[in-house]
């Protein structure tokens, strides 16, 4: 390996996705983790028992910036904070990678753009859930027209509630963008990427029904949804729905992605990884088709870690973005659509009434 060769990455952030974002890094190909910054103690502690020894370790990120060695960036600090620590990141020239949701609001979304306009830097936005082996067999699939003409897009997360955070930030819509933004916006980025549009409007309905209802911090309740319902429309009459219950963790599939076409219905299965094909016969009733079940694996992944291998695809395609000079596959535009159709979300659960993207884009 030579120093031409080695990608040299700084990570900011060492709470549990900095740390898993420190071991897919560590499993690729001529990289190393030079630098990690945290100013909490405990998380610093294990970013470098992840990192390893020699690793340059910083209370604050203008310091780990500021170290000329490291070539690219992970930002995976809490949601409130990207948009100041990525003004301090684009100010360097070094390529990111930015933690979803790209920012807690549309409107610094949208900041965060035009500070990046025209950056000599990768700038990456980390939506991983398109690289879940499952799910990238059916985007591959629905784009190579095997369902026909996609009409519907259906997506169901059945699973745990909110996990602690570094002082239960994570409890609190101001901090996190609400739910809708800080956990859904994966599945309004997967919406957009099968369905290759941009959505026109949302209606939702949504609620705190179980969790976390006796928290309480610093005289303020916790405010956090547990569960929604969220319908999104697009030109031409296509729709999507997406049916989120984070106190439905006793089920077999967490995830469940359908895709319905004139031709035929795709679904895949997290984390049993499974495609489920099927075929309309154009008969009707009884004569309804043939399903084809798909068990999906990836070979290359050499990280699993916390989605499933998604994390290290995604680490893959950045790096090769950073050594041959190509585009970003996941772009600040495409993190700003998935905050703003959550941020739709929870406005149209709050005023009880369909909310137009134009109103935030």
């Amino acid at each position: 390996m030579t120093d031409e060769l080695l990608l040299r990455y700084g990570v900011i952030g060492t709470g549990m996705m900095g740390v898993e974002h420190i071991l897919n890094v560590l499993a690729l190909d001529d990289t190393s983790v030079t630098a990690i910054a945290d100013p909490d103690a405990g998380s610093r502690d294990a970013g470098l028992a992840a990192a390893g020894v020699g690793t340059s370790v910083y209370t604050n990120h203008h310091d780990l910036l500021a170290d000329d060695s490291i070539d690219a960036v992970v930002v995976a600090t809490p949601n409130f904070t990207h948009l100041d620590v990525m003004r301090d990141v684009l100010a360097t020239g070094k390529h990111v990678i930015c933690e979803k949701p790209l920012a807690t609001t549309t409107a610094d979304c949208k900041t965060m753009i035009e500070l990046a306009d025209g950056y000599p830097g990768v700038v990456w936005v980390g939506l991983e859930y398109r690289y879940m082996p499952a799910v990238q067999a059916l985007i591959n699939e629905a784009h190579a027209g095997v369902a026909g003409d996609v009409k519907m897009v259906t997506i169901r997360e059945h699973r745990f509630p909110f996990l602690e955070k570094i002082g239960d930030w994570n409890r609190f819509s101001k901090n996190t963008g609400g739910t809708l933004v800080e956990k859904t916006c994966h599945y309004f980025d997967l919406m957009n990427l099968i369905i290759g549009q941009r959505p026109v409007q949302v209606y939702a309905s949504g609620g705190q029904s179980v969790n976390h209802l006796d928290e309480i911090y610093d005289g303020e309740r916790s405010d956090i949804l547990d569960n929604a319902y969220v319908t999104v429309d697009y030109p031409d009459g296509v729709r999507a729905m997406l049916d989120l219950c984070m106190f439905a963790e006793a089920t077999k599939d967490q995830e469940e992605i359908s895709v319905v076409g004139d031709v035929g219905k795709l679904d895949a299965r997290v984390p049993t990884s499974e495609l489920h094909v099927g075929i309309r016969s154009g008969e009707g009733w009884p004569d309804i088709g043939q399903v084809e079940t798909r068990s999906i694996t990836n070979e290359d992944i050499r990280h699993t870690g916390l989605h499933h291998g998604a994390s290290y695809l995604e680490h893959v395609d950045f790096a090769y973005a950073i050594r041959n000079n190509t585009p970003p596959l996941v772009t600040l535009e495409d993190g700003l659509w998935s905050v703003a159709m959550g941020e739709a979300a929870n406005r149209s659960i709050a005023e009880n009434r369909p909310v137009a993207l134009t109103e935030l884009i």
